[in-house]
């Protein structure tokens, strides 16, 4: 999986199909770890996103014991590793902590925005210059989040205060953005898609698992079931979706990956609903379709050219 000769596009297309519905289900998990504990604490859900990462920390090398080894990385490689998974951290703290606040639909639709963000930030900071697709789109986008919070400040269900979750979820979405550029230039810097989800994996895990004891959780207090739950988050959408995901962007450029990843909130609403009868409201089911169509169009207004893989 980690070859540097050029994928075929129907496994690159399958690897990725499989990525994003892996990572679909985080937020089901998240929500069952939350009706076992019953707590929905800063403390708990933090528990959640650190054993996330290092349950997936431990068993990436395991994938690796018997390949051939790649040619030798650049040094600077893994420092991009390091701060990719200090932007995963963070991205993974207050996403997760969301889903205490807000619903699945909102939290899963805000926090696929980095896209937009990215572009952004490039216009703001660098001057690049945007398209006017570009700008149609973020226009759009900007108007469904505006709608997805309005339609939520009326909603106490299920989160106790949904603008908080909203304002939580975009954060995770800005960390995702770092995320996604510095996990891809660290791989064409010759880091393997197992080393790189290693190093990052294992950066974010040492950030987040003294946090939940700080905050007055004990890690061996909580039902069997929940633990249950964290190894699932581990397996399914980290080490299964994240790893396909990242192994994705060695060949596709992020803007195209960002446009397959805004599938996961559809079926993350879609599981939300089919499990917990979790149905959106009409104005904040408006304002995530019209984000999600928003950040579409900005996406497909920006550079396509495809990427060079590492050799």
């Amino acid at each position: 999986m980690d070859s540097d000769a050029q994928a075929p596009r129907w496994q690159i297309g399958l690897v990725l199909a499989g990525g994003i519905l892996a990572v679909s289900t985080a937020a089901i998990f998240v929500r069952l770890a939350i009706a076992d504990a019953g707590l929905r604490s800063p403390a708990f859900m933090l528990f959640l996103a650190a054993s996330r990462l290092a349950i997936a920390a431990l068993i990436l090398p395991l994938l690796s014991l018997g390949q051939p080894p790649r040619r030798l990385a650049s040094a600077d490689s893994g420092v991009l590793a390091r701060w990719a998974g200090l932007c995963l951290a963070v991205h993974f703290a207050a996403w997760i902590t969301s889903l205490s606040y807000t619903s699945i639909a909102a939290s899963t639709a805000l926090v696929t925005t980095n896209p937009l963000w990215v572009a952004l930030i490039g216009w703001l900071v660098w001057r690049e210059r945007l398209s006017r697709r570009s700008l149609l789109g973020i226009g759009l986008a900007l108007a469904g989040g505006l709608l997805i919070g309005w339609g939520s400040s009326g909603d106490a269900s299920p989160g106790s205060a949904p603008l908080l979750g909203n304002g939580l979820a975009l954060v995770g979405a800005i960390a995702a953005s770092g995320y996604m550029i510095l996990g891809r230039e660290a791989q064409h810097r010759g880091l393997s898609t197992r080393a790189y989800g290693a190093i990052a994996y294992s950066t974010a895990a040492l950030l987040l698992l003294p946090l939940p004891s700080l905050l007055g959780l004990a890690y061996r207090q909580l039902p069997a079931s929940v633990y249950g739950w964290a190894l699932l988050m581990g397996l399914v959408p980290q080490l299964v979706g994240h790893t396909s995901i990242n192994w994705v962007l060695r060949w596709v450029l992020p803007t195209w990956v960002s446009l397959a990843i805004l599938f996961e909130p559809v079926g993350a609403s879609l599981l939300g609903y089919w499990l917990f009868g979790e149905r959106p409201g009409l104005w904040v089911g408006f304002g995530a379709g019209l984000l999600l169509l928003g950040v579409a169009i900005a996406l497909l207004g920006a550079s396509t050219s495809p990427p060079k893989a590492s050799t």
